[in-house]
């Protein structure tokens, strides 16, 4: 019995495109961003419903106390803003939803909602924004800070910037501009309104100087994993994107978004929740399975770069550990505390040095042929019971994507699992539907 269609979502890293191989002319032209158009460009087409753009704020230099490894391996990086690029990405294509990471602990909550109802204005209600409270030190200390505030508090600060943000895109009512050439006013004074906002963390005024934009809000993305983060995105969200282990994990954090919600008197149904996968696609199934052999393999280039990625998410130097030994129980972190939790289960007791050499960072392992991902893909959907996934591709290359677009999307199309089209104007209400 095939599961009930899905959503596909692309995670997309604004940094340097796959480059060791030769294969690719990219590697330095990628920050005119035509790269990005032609890959947004393949993917509405082939049915994905939205590509959202991940950011971090800084180079990052904690494992052994410098940026070597990261600039060696590009993976923070060098990296293009993504608010500026949204709107290339929008006006290259019609339907697709464009999503935006800002970080509630660097934006002023003014700056972020005029930014984002701008963005929602002129891609015609296609806009999302990924809320992020940001996980690192290096990044504050690039905004006149010497460290992040702790955990939890990063949260009740963007429980605020929330509300900030929300208040000022209804400070404009939805007919507060009448355009009355007889009466002689554009807008309605009576219909615009200040916020007045006086809270703990922001002292705000208003009203926002935009209209009300097409969406009210745009779409909001979040990706909370601890139980701080969880309640706030099942307060906030319309969509999640999220990396538990295997199947099981996976039903049980969908599970739990939709019982937060429902407690914070929502519709679950209103949030959708998109599983990370990383797909090993060949013409057959020997194809497939010898490059994930030839990946496993290269192990000091995985060592290295899972090194880097956990130094900078979760600002902890793996270098003074001993590679040969499990973390050990009392190593803790103030950044990414779920995924942090949720590695230390992948690993499971292995050394770091053989689970990171040996890692792929997913909810579950895709590989083969098209048609067998798409078999598998179904599967896990019928069992977890929704809501879709978000590829991720670390670093991507033209070649890998027309590998997801032009061979596992038919074969998703063919069993009729993913979308033929996009039936309404706003980004939101397709999340929504697949009328």
């Amino acid at each position: 019995m095939a599961a009930s269609p899905f959503r596909l979502g692309w995670f997309g890293n604004l940094t340097t495109p796959e480059w060791r191989t030769g294969w690719s002319n990219d590697a330095l032209s990628w920050t005119d961003a035509r790269y990005y158009v032609d890959m947004v460009r393949d993917m509405e087409r082939a049915g994905f419903d939205f590509m959202m753009l991940e950011d971090s704020l800084m180079v990052s230099d904690i494992y052994a106390g410098t940026a070597e490894l990261e600039l060696k391996h590009a993976m923070y990086a060098p990296k293009l803003d993504p608010v500026p690029v949204i709107s290339m990405l929008a006006y290259a294509t019609e339907h697709i939803g464009i999503v935006g990471t800002a970080s509630t602990t660097f934006y002023p909550p003014y700056l972020l909602a005029r930014t984002f109802s701008t963005l929602d204005h002129v891609t015609r209600g296609r806009v999302g924004w990924n809320i992020v409270t940001s996980s690192e030190d290096r990044a504050a200390q690039n905004f006149g800070m010497d460290k992040l505030p702790e955990h939890d508090l990063r949260y009740e600060i963007a429980e605020e910037f929330v509300e900030v943000v929300t208040a000022l895109w209804d400070s404009w009512a939805p007919d507060a501009v009448v355009a009355d050439p007889i009466s002689g006013y554009y807008a309605d004074h009576t219909k615009v309104a200040p916020i007045h906002h006086e809270g703990k963390h922001f002292s705000v005024r208003g009203p926002l100087n935009t209209p009300r934009s097409p969406q009210g809000r745009p779409v909001i993305c979040q990706a909370g994993a601890s139980p701080r983060g969880r309640d706030f995105a099942a307060k906030n969200a319309d969509m999640l994107l999220c990396i538990p282990n295997g199947l099981d994990g996976m039903k049980e954090y969908r599970d739990d978004i939709r019982a937060r919600a429902a407690a914070h008197g929502r519709d679950p149904d209103d949030i959708k929740v998109f599983f990370v996968v990383a797909p090993i696609i060949g013409r057959t199934m020997e194809e497939a399975q010898a490059k994930e052999a030839a990946f496993r393999a290269d192990k000091q280039r995985n060592f290295e770069k899972q090194m880097v990625h956990f130094g900078a998410i979760m600002e902890i130097d793996f270098s003074v550990l001993d590679p040969d030994l499990p973390i050990p129980d009392d190593v803790t972190t103030n950044g990414h505390q779920g995924t942090f939790e949720g590695w230390k289960q992948a690993f499971g007791g292995r050394t770091i040095k053989d689970a990171a050499s040996d890692m792929r960072v997913a909810s579950m392992p895709l590989v083969g042929t098209p048609d067998h991902i798409a078999d598998e893909m179904d599967k896990a959907m019928e069992h977890v019971g929704g809501d879709g996934f978000m590829f991720l591709a670390q670093p991507t290359s033209r070649e890998y994507i027309r590998e997801i677009t032009e061979g596992l999307c038919p074969a998703l199309r063919r069993r009729g699992l993913i979308r033929t089209g996009f039936a309404h104007e706003h980004f939101r209400d397709n999340m929504r539907s697949f009328d």
